[in-house]
């Protein structure tokens, strides 16, 4: 076994391939182990094993094999380049596994085939298991086919293509072997699930026994859709959805969408062979047909209706079979012959279907001819011919046709064609009848409806019946605007009933399709439906517009029923108005004055025709006054014009009085319902007027209101008949320019071009220059809106005329329509924006079917055709000159043009070149002649000419394009498309035509919206051309990739490569990637006006286009999944952008496979040698104020030797969208290549800062976000940067800093924050401070407020050189003269005071006045709210972990920064800290010298500790201090607890109350309720404790703010007030049902609270709404609520203080205070049940201060007795409960004798013991003593011995120590030694340090009250660190041990302080001592930190009125209204000061 040990040894690879089986079993076994244990799927380990899965699978050894298997699965499972090993593993598995008797091994083999599947390979694992299935070994194919059924099954027909899997199905069922059979068997089976009755076709020649027991397993198949089970890697989302509904118990109906995908893919046709039968036809059979005996005849068409059975033809020319089978429908007199040769026609248009299309024009005129036959079976072949025929082609292409036909007198023809449009409409979809079509087709079957014959009126009601329900009733609406009611009504009737094609299929329950989105069309099986899935799929443009319609509902696009109301009329804006107008009948002269004379004052009618123009003048203006202010509704516009027009009318000679009249008739038209009938009044004297000095432009001013009145097509109509029906030629060309200016205000739409047209012309011969030049310019503005074809009318004019008309329209060329200004609100009621666009686009075609148009029909004889088919090439040219000339003479011809087409094409390869050429541009010439209808002329002449682009001259190629893009003008591209002719022409090898034919592609398809599905046959030729012979079409074919990308998307190109050689695919692939960068967006849906200008122009667009597609980075992202791409994805494998055309041979290729490789080379050493060469000036120095190109080449050479070369090509390439994609690439390498970074770390900030010299916004925002996720890496990595990358970096950074753009300001403060955390701050500090000399404002007062940011986080040290210095320097920019530097400048310095106190104006030295000043009044003011102490002042050797949370207090702006930013800034931080928290907890306690320990910290580190909430800012300083604090480890291991418990909850419940005061009501409503769904879960509610107050203070001020601004604010929709009220309300209420929670609220904040519900309740605004008696009524109820739940003592004491306000604030309301004083009432009703649980001392406080402010007397004086009513009420009922010991709870109020409170209720005591007689004694006596001192000595010893046993017992020790400190205070001579001694020396200094913290309490109370974030420390103070009394509490750290019990005792006070008391929850003492308020988890400095920031916004939204009244109830804790007393203040700091110095001492 020597040799065992030996291959023990080798690598597991190597192992995998040794000769000993066994070695390989081991090295399999470890590369298993190996495979399941990487989890980075792109791992270099992987590709190690590319090159051995195929042995793993093929080993020998049965044993080893197993074991390989399963190494292999997990290989290609897990790995990312598994992929490329597909073929030849598939192959092994089918060849070496398969075959194997384990089931296991084939087992393991279905698995690793299946997972091939999975990553996305499944073609080439279906191409191999096919190939298995020629095996001769039937183990093999039984496994394939097993195979393959599971794949389907699992996968799906979407993944698992059918089609050659149904190929071989048939050869499978002949095979000997039973085995083999029934797998077939159940493969059909399985197959069929997927397709249903699809796969009968192809098996209908199998076995027929075997075909019958197919039958009966498909019967079983469940008929539910089957679903995709499995899914792709690409697939994640589907899978995600699929789970979901699995676990919801089933499939509900969320599949269906992937259904519709998947289950119609598979199409009968599709599965066919296509059978050739043109070379099977008899012989003799062209003979035959046209012999004289029918049964001869018959036999021929027998012959072919044989042929045509099969269901899919071979495509061919079929042109002569279809002509000859024509011409029997047509003549024949035989009509069984006519029949059957109909039966043939309908079996070719099957068979061929889309290739059936280029006949379809020839027959269908034949067959509606036919109709005309009664025998119905006759009728019937007809119809299934045309069905057929119909099918094939579209409804544009035979519309000329049909409606030809439709004018036919013979009844039976017009029938059958109404059912046959009836029929085909049916098939149609919004999309494809649009309203282009619906004209022609509703006009002819109008004339149906009214047909003498009922069937015909039938038929036609039919047909429209389908078009209303196809279209909508919103298209259809408008053409039948004169349908009489009953019709209408019948028309709907048939639209009912009506199946449309597409709802049989979609399964949808309406009959309509529902959303036919490209691509998920759904398929009909057989022939019926190809069509419409091409149609569908063609125009995803209008339908994202038209989603679904509904069965009967009216409108039709994206617009809700807007036209719906409108009915009949008015739907389509211009029909609606006229129908209405013309209606008004003539009045008689008289009855107008009468109506004239009811609104007109007497003098002005009389005065009209007065003498006098004078007089005249006076009635104008008198008439125009009346004018002015009668009502639309009651002016007689037909009668005031009538008075105008009476003598002298318009034969006024005064032009004062003229000038008024014509004012006069605009204001009536304007201001009244005008009808054209007052036009018609009106007109002739203002067109006689236009000409006038004077009076023209009020006379233009009239008919521009007379056509907004009337429409300006019937106007302009009007006008321009009157003006040439008289001779003067200046009011002739005045109206041509009013005309030219109304179309540009009006647009165009609805103008009857023809008839200007004549007049026009009439015009342009006119002797009067003027009327030329008129028309001429109206001919300018004209061609904006009609474009090129608008000169066709005019070809025939004189030259020099022509010259003229062609300069105009050469000056609008280029130019758009402007967009109408007036006349729109007449639309606007119909058609809304879509109805805008299909205006503009009628008016072009309407334009080209103005055009009269000839029909050359006639003169395209027999003896023409016979001509240009002759063997004479000179007869031909005669020939093709006589149809030039035929073509030339008629201009306009009809699409009708005979044999033509086919004489043309049989011309197109004509053996003579010139020939050719005259034939090319006659087609030309024909493309203009016939306009859009030369479309059905498409397949059969514009291919032809397609074929001519493979010509080999030149200037025939270049003939054949021209003539192309001619047609393509006419057609557009989707006829081109559609099919497979332009496929078949790519197909040929032909190098000309396919450079020809891809560059006329990549021309037009930029341009296109849509494009037919047909568009996926042409790509696998493209891809054969991407690899042609010839390097032009190479070029091209790269060239067009791009669009073809835009339009198939880059999966279904993919997809398509599957069909290549390896070896081609990858090349294609490369390609693939490269051209996806580069693709172009969609161009967006054009204003379609604009479309033919702007032709030319759109290719260059698209480029731009593309570039912003880029720009988003999107492409890295989608290039993620694709397992074929390397490693960068596809952002990297851009290589060259647009440009990017070289001709791909080999090399190009490898420098692209290249880009899997790293991007950043790291080279030893590299970055020391480039800063030793800038040290030693051997390179320039990277400074500069903007970058020489030196410099640029500097860098550029530095990194060749460290940056991939196409990466660097990428980055100093001259476009920025390079710029942008090489930054993609970076950050998307920026994880996986750290190391690389790091050493180019200098490069890269080189280079960065070049791009900050870049104009362009896109690539500064990715460089910003690029900056952001390096430093992030980088303080991740621990990496210091050094001196040199920062300065060559951090200067130019901070130029950026004043960039005008707020979001790149944002970022760059956010860079600048992270960057302290790898730089020391103190150096940070030079260059920010270098900053501020800046010339930029905007960048002088951000830099300025950084350092401000930066002192607040690190403290003074960072100052540099001295603070001294640095202050002064910010000084100076108090005088700055920008306002925002002076702010920054003042807010920096206040920061740096809040630090550092006094001593700044010694470092500040000298100010001016002025400055002083400034600067003093803003400390003052930021005084009231002062900012919270520094977090730290570190050491500035940066330490990550320290940092974390320096980067977060950072964020802190200076004081005066508003609000929610400052939230905004907080939530940021906690999640930057909570990301930090967990990973750096621990090495925090490993560097405590690292920390300068300094007051600030210890004592905002006791509020830290103490709390359980994580603060917001100064977050895991606890971490960091702990061992300072408290050396017992067990102590220690609770805090982080604490904190992993609630900082992630307590910063978002932070956050979410934050978002609750938000100035936004939606953002608002949406917190609020987030927060009520928390109260609402028992279970989670608990989580919001300690966030009541902060909670409350949100909701009150967002009550503030609905009262003062929401509800003023006019635009606010009032419902979304109320719905924030109710949410408010709602959520409180839910919280005041929680008492424990409700308890929580302080007096302050309900206080507020109360006093905004009150003002609420009171708001008459809020009674005036809709809903506001709900919310009125709710708020009672919630009062109701606060008053029960809340703590008891806290919502009296509120009341008293509230009721106290009201009475003194002048303004309040008295309804105010009484409202209060019955919410007083109410608490007295609840005192007898509450009283104990009320701290007495605190309300009898209240009350005497409420006393003292309102004395007795002082109180009668109010109007109303209720208040003093209410307090003697209140203090009765005290007196009734608690007896004569209510006078021992005085014990606040300070000198009692001179108190109000202790009078009286010794009165009334007094009164209660007379009356009730016991006790009297003793309580007199006390009522009259007045003065507690009196009491015995055993009294006193009595009531400290109460006291202290309180103090003892767990539950009561809060109240006891509070007692014990008023007894104290109160007799300051009291001796409690005597009760110390007895007890331990723990207890001692326990019982001191409780009254140290009463008194700090309670004399700092202005403190806490204001909130300020030292708050927690001051109470923080209790944490057991030191006590005054015993130095060694900490522990005698002296050398003697102390017991655990001691720490134990310890622990159980502290957790007492933190309020986690050590009594269970429910035993906790009610809150009644005063410390129970700091005591419960309320006080956590993160509610402080936001109290803080909510009290600033308070100050300055509403400078808080209560300001002086609160200063004196030093009690209440309401936020922000008193401020801590000096004093006090410092007495605490020299007292934190000495506690410090002991524990440095006991560290020693």
């Amino acid at each position: 076994m020597g040799d065992d040990s030996e291959w023990m040894k080798l690598p597991i690879d190597q192992k995998c391939e040794h000769k000993l089986w066994k070695a390989r079993l081991n090295g399999y076994e470890e590369a298993l182990k190996l495979f399941q244990k990487i989890d980075d799927e792109k791992s270099p380990e992987w590709s190690k094993y590319l090159g051995l899965v195929k042995k793993f699978v093929t080993d020998s050894n049965a044993v080893a094999q197993l074991k390989g298997l399963e190494a292999a699965l997990a290989y290609v499972e897990n790995a990312h380049v598994a992929g490329k090993t597909t073929g030849e593993v598939a192959s092994g598995v089918v060849n070496k596994v398969f075959n194997q008797p384990k089931a296991r091994a084939k087992e393991l083999g279905v698995d690793i085939c299946l997972m091939y599947i999975e990553i996305e390979k499944g073609e080439a694992v279906q191409e191999e298991l096919l190939k298995g299935l020629d095996n001769k070994n039937p183990k093999i194919i039984v496994a394939c086919i097993e195979t393959l059924r599971k794949a389907l099954s699992e996968f799906g027909s979407k993944i698992i293509s059918l089609k050659p899997i149904i190929k071989v199905l048939p050869k499978l069922f002949e095979s000997r072997e039973k085995a083999v059979r029934d797998e077939a068997k159940l493969l059909a089976v399985e197959i069929y699930r997927w397709i249903r009755d699809a796969l009968r076709p192809p098996l209908q020649n199998i076995n027929s026994v075997q075909l019958k027991e197919l039958e009966e397993e498909w019967v079983k198949v469940s008929s539910a859709a089957p679903k995709q089970t499995r899914f792709l890697r690409s697939q994640q989302e589907l899978k995600a959805k699929f789970e979901q509904q699995q676990a919801a118990g089933g499939d509900g109906d969320g599949g269906d969408d992937d259904e519709e995908e998947a289950v119609p893919q598979v199409d009968a046709y599709e599965l066919l062979e296509a059978v050739e039968i043109l070379s099977k036809l008899p012989k003799d059979f062209y003979e035959k047909i046209e012999a004289k005996k029918w049964q001869e005849r018959k036999e021929a068409l027998e012959a072919v209706e044989l042929l045509v059975k099969n269901p899919k033809l071979e495509s061919g020319d079929y042109a002569d079979l279809v002509k000859v089978l024509k011409k029997v429908v047509g003549k024949d007199t035989n009509v069984m012959l006519v029949a059957l040769a109909a039966k043939c026609l309908a079996g070719l248009a099957s068979g061929l279907r889309k290739k059936f299309g280029q006949y379809a024009g020839h027959v269908v005129p034949t067959i509606l001819e036919k109709f005309k036959e009664k025998k119905p079976q006759v009728v019937q072949a007809l119809q299934e011919a045309i069905d057929a025929i119909f099918l094939t082609t579209t409804l544009q292409n035979i519309s000329e046709d049909v409606l030809a036909v439709m004018d036919n007198k013979n009844p039976t023809i017009k029938q059958q064609t109404s059912l046959f449009i009836a029929r085909s409409f049916r098939h149609c979809t919004p999309s494809t009848l649009p309203k282009s079509l619906l004209k022609p087709f509703c006009a002819a079957l109008l004339k149906h409806i009214n047909d003498s014959a009922p069937e015909v009126r039938d038929a036609g009601f039919e047909a429209l019946g389908t078009a209303l329900k196809v279209a909508g009733e919103k298209a259809v609406n408008p053409f039948l605007a004169d349908v009489d009611k009953l019709k209408l009504d019948r028309i709907k009737e048939c639209a009912e009933k009506v199946e449309l094609v597409y709802g049989k299929k979609t399964g949808a329950a309406e009959k309509k399709e529902s959303k036919p989105v490209a691509g998920k069309t759904p398929t009909l099986s057989g022939s019926a439906g190809d069509k419409e899935l091409k149609d569908t799929a063609a125009k995803p443009g209008p339908q994202k517009k038209a989603p679904a319609v509904k069965p009967g509902g009216p409108p039709k696009k994206g617009k809700p029923a807007a036209a719906a109301g409108s009915g009949g009329a008015g739907a389509k804006g211009k029909k609606g108005p006229e129908t209405k107008e013309i209606a008004e009948s003539e009045l008689s002269i008289e009855v107008c004055e009468e109506k004239a004379a009811a609104v007109l004052p007497a003098s002005c009618i009389q005065q009209l025709d007065s003498g006098n123009w004078k007089e005249r003048l006076a009635s104008m203006e008198e008439f125009q006054k009346a004018v002015e202010l009668m009502e639309r509704s009651e002016m007689p516009c037909q009668a005031l014009v009538r008075m105008l027009a009476k003598k002298p009318g318009w034969k006024e000679t005064n032009f004062q009085v003229m000038q008024m009249k014509l004012h006069i008739v605009a204001l009536i038209a304007q201001k009244g319902n005008f009808s054209k009938t007052s036009a018609q009044v009106v007109l002739d004297g203002l067109v006689d007027k236009v000409g006038d000095v004077k009076c023209g432009n009020n006379a233009k001013e009239a008919m521009t209101a007379i056509a907004e009145a009337c429409q300006l097509p019937w106007t302009a109509e009007q006008v321009v008949a009157m003006a040439f029906s008289q001779k003067n030629p200046k009011n002739q060309s005045e109206t041509l320019n009013w005309l030219s200016n109304a179309i540009k205000e009006f647009g165009f739409s609805g103008l009857n071009v023809k008839a200007f047209i004549s007049n026009v012309k009439t015009a342009l011969a006119a002797t009067n220059p003027a009327v030329r030049t008129s028309a001429i310019t109206l001919l300018g503005v004209m061609y904006l809106y009609v474009g090129p074809p608008l000169r066709m009318f005019f070809e025939d004019e004189k030259p020099a005329l022509l010259s003229q008309i062609d300069a105009e329209f050469e000056k609008m060329q280029g130019q758009t329509a402007p967009a109408p200004t007036r006349g729109i609100s007449r639309h606007s009621g119909g058609s809304g924006d879509d109805g805008e666009e299909e205006e503009q686009e009628d008016v072009g075609n309407d334009v080209v079917d103005l055009l009269p148009r000839t029909d050359i029909g006639d003169k395209i004889t027999a003896e023409l055709v016979a001509k240009i088919g002759d063997k004479n090439w000179k007869i031909r040219k005669e020939g093709l000159d006589e149809v030039t000339s035929i073509i030339n003479d008629a201009k306009f011809i009809q699409p009708n043009i005979g044999e033509l087409p086919a004489a043309l094409k049989s011309r197109l390869n004509d053996s003579n070149k010139i020939l050719v050429q005259q034939t090319l541009s006659i087609l030309q010439q024909l493309a203009t002649a016939m306009g859009p209808n030369i479309k059905q002329h498409v397949k059969n002449l514009g291919i032809p000419v397609i074929t001519v682009l493979g010509d080999s001259k030149n200037n025939v190629r270049a003939a054949a394009l021209a003539t192309v893009n001619a047609w393509a003008e006419q057609t557009g591209m989707k006829e081109w498309l559609e099919g497979e002719d332009l496929s078949e022409e790519l197909k040929k090898e032909n190098p000309f035509l396919r450079q020809e034919l891809l560059g006329w592609l990549a021309d037009k398809l930029p341009t296109l919206r849509s494009v037919p599905s047909d568009l996926l046959l042409c790509v696998p030729h493209l891809y054969s051309c991407l690899e042609d012979r010839n390097g032009d079409v190479r070029k091209k074919a790269q060239d067009a990739l791009p669009f073809f990308m835009m339009h198939l998307g880059f999966e279904k190109m993919a997809k398509a490569t599957g069909k290549l050689k390896p070896t081609s695919k990858d090349q294609v692939l490369a390609m693939l990637e490269k051209a996806k960068a580069n693709m172009p967006a969609k161009p967006a849906p054009p204003a379609k006006a604009s479309s033919r200008a702007g032709g030319g122009a759109a290719p260059a667009k698209f480029q731009h286009a593309s570039a912003l597609a880029e720009d988003s980075g999107s492409n890295v992202a989608e290039s993620k999944p694709d397992p074929k791409k390397a490693k960068v994805g596809g952002a990297s494998s851009k290589t060259k952008g647009v440009q990017g055309k070289k001709v791909l041979n080999k090399p190009a290729l490898k420098e692209d496979d290249d880009k899997s490789g790293p991007i950043f080379i790291i080279v030893p050493n590299g970055k020391e040698q480039r800063m030793k060469d800038e040290k030693g000036l051997k390179v320039l120095k990277w400074n500069f104020t903007t970058p020489r190109d030196e410099y640029i080449e500097q860098l550029k050479t530095q990194m060749s030797s460290c940056v991939a070369k196409w990466l660097q090509d990428e980055m100093f390439h001259a476009d920025f969208q390079h710029h942008n994609k090489a930054l993609a690439v970076m950050i998307e390498h920026l994880e996986s290549e750290k190391d690389g970074v790091i050493s180019c770390l200098d490069l890269i900030l080189k280079w960065l800062t070049l791009r900050f010299f870049d104009t362009n916004t896109s690539v500064l925002m990715k460089t910003l976000e690029y900056l952001k996720l390096l430093f992030n890496m980088l303080s991740q990595e621990e990496y210091h940067l050094t001196e040199n990358e920062a300065s060559s970096f951090i200067p130019y950074l901070i130029i950026k800093v004043g960039e005008p753009k707020d979001v790149i300001r944002k970022d760059v403060r956010a860079i600048l924050n992270r960057m302290c955390l790898i730089y020391p701050a103190s150096k940070m500090f030079t260059f920010i401070m270098e900053g501020t000399k800046s010339k930029n404002s905007k960048q002088r007062a951000e830099c300025l407020e950084e350092l401000g940011c930066l002192v607040e986080s690190y403290g003074m040290n960072v100052c540099q050189p001295t603070p001294g210095k640095a202050l002064k320097e910010m000084a100076t920019h108090i005088g700055d003269r920008d306002n925002t530097v002076r702010n920054a400048a003042l807010n920096t310095i206040v920061t740096v005071y809040n630090v550092h106190g006094d001593q700044v104006f010694k470092l500040i030295g000298n100010l001016s006045e002025k400055d002083m000043s400034m600067l003093e009044e803003r400390i003052k003011r930021s005084a009231k709210r002062p900012s919270a102490a520094p977090v730290r002042q570190a050491e500035e050797k940066p330490q990550r972990i320290q940092n974390i949370s320096a980067n977060a207090s950072m964020l802190r702006k200076g004081p005066a920064e508003d609000m929610s930013s400052k939230l905004k800034i907080m939530y940021r931080t906690y999640r930057i800290q909570n990301r930090s928290m967990g990973s750096h907890s621990e090495t925090a306690h490993t560097v405590p010298r690292e920390f300068q320990l300094d007051l600030d910290e210890i004592e905002n580190d006791n509020g830290t500790v103490k709390c359980e909430m994580p603060a917001l800012v100064q977050h895991k300083l606890d971490d960091i201090f702990e061992p300072v604090l408290i050396p017992e480890p067990k102590i220690r291991a609770v805090s982080p607890h604490f904190d992993d418990m609630h900082s992630n909850t307590a910063s978002t419940i932070n956050f979410v109350i934050s978002q609750v005061a938000s100035g936004d009501i939606n953002t608002s409503i949406q917190a609020l309720s987030q927060i009520d769904e928390v109260f609402r879960q028992e279970d989670k509610a608990e989580a919001m404790s300690g966030h009541i107050d902060q909670f409350l203070i949100a909701t009150f001020m967002q009550l503030r703010l609905i009262y003062n601004t929401h509800m003023a604010d006019e635009k606010l929709d009032k419902d979304e007030i109320v719905k924030l009220y109710s949410c408010i309300i709602g959520s409180m209420i839910s919280l005041f049902q929680i008492e424990s929670l409700a308890r929580e609220a302080s007096t302050g904040v309900l206080k507020d609270l109360m006093h905004g519900l009150i003002t609420l309740m009171l708001d008459s605004r809020v009674e005036d709404l809709e809903e506001g008696e709900q919310v009125i009524r709710s708020v009672n109820l919630l009062v109701v609520k606060v008053l029960e739940k809340s703590d008891q003592t806290n919502i009296l004491s509120a009341l008293l203080v509230l009721l106290q306000d009201s009475l003194l604030a002048t303004a309040s309301s008295p309804k105010f205070s009484e409202l209060v004083m019955k919410c007083l009432w109410r608490m007295v009703r609840l005192l007898p049940e509450t009283i104990n649980s009320i701290n007495l001392d605190r309300i009898l406080l209240d009350i005497h201060i409420f006393m003292k402010v309102f004395p007795k007397e002082k109180l009668k004086q109010c109007k109303s007795e209720f208040p003093i009513r209410t307090l003697k009420t209140l203090l009765h009922t005290l007196c009734k409960l608690k007896g004569p010991k209510i006078l021992d709870h005085l014990t606040m109020i300070e000198n009692k004798n001179e108190s109000e409170l202790e009078a009286h209720l010794c009165r009334v005591m007094k009164h209660s013991m007379d009356q009730t007689g016991s006790k009297a004694d003793k309580d007199t006596e006390k009522g009259a003593s007045r003065i507690e001192e009196k009491a015995s000595k055993a009294k006193v010893n009595d009531i400290l011995a109460e006291i202290f046993k309180k103090i003892g017992s767990k539950e009561n020790t809060k109240e006891g120590l509070a007692e014990l400190y008023e007894y104290k205070k109160k007799y300051s001579d009291a001796d409690i030694e005597p009760f110390l001694k007895n007890s331990s020396q723990f207890f001692q200094s326990y019982v001191e340090r409780g009254l140290r913290l009463i008194e700090t309490e309670r004399e700092g109370k202005g403190r806490i009250a204001s909130s300020t974030g030292i708050s927690p420390q001051m109470e923080g103070t209790c944490v057991p660190v030191s006590t005054h009394t015993v130095p060694s509490s900490i522990g005698n750290t002296n050398g003697e041990e102390v017991g655990p019990s001691v720490y134990l005792e310890r622990l159980k006070i502290l957790r007492q302080r933190c309020g986690l008391d050590n009594a269970k929850q429910e035993d906790r003492p009610p809150l009644t001592s005063l410390l129970s308020k700091p005591a419960v988890p309320a006080v956590a400095s993160s509610t402080d930190m936001l109290h803080s920031k909510l009290s600033q916004l308070r100050e300055s939204r509403e400078q808080y009125q209560h300001l002086d009244l609160d200063s004196n109830q030093t009690h209440s804790s309401g936020i922000g209204t008193t401020t801590a007393s000096p004093s006090s203040a410092a007495a605490n700091i020299d007292d934190l000061k000495k506690r410090l110095e002991r524990i440095k001492s006991s560290r020693k």
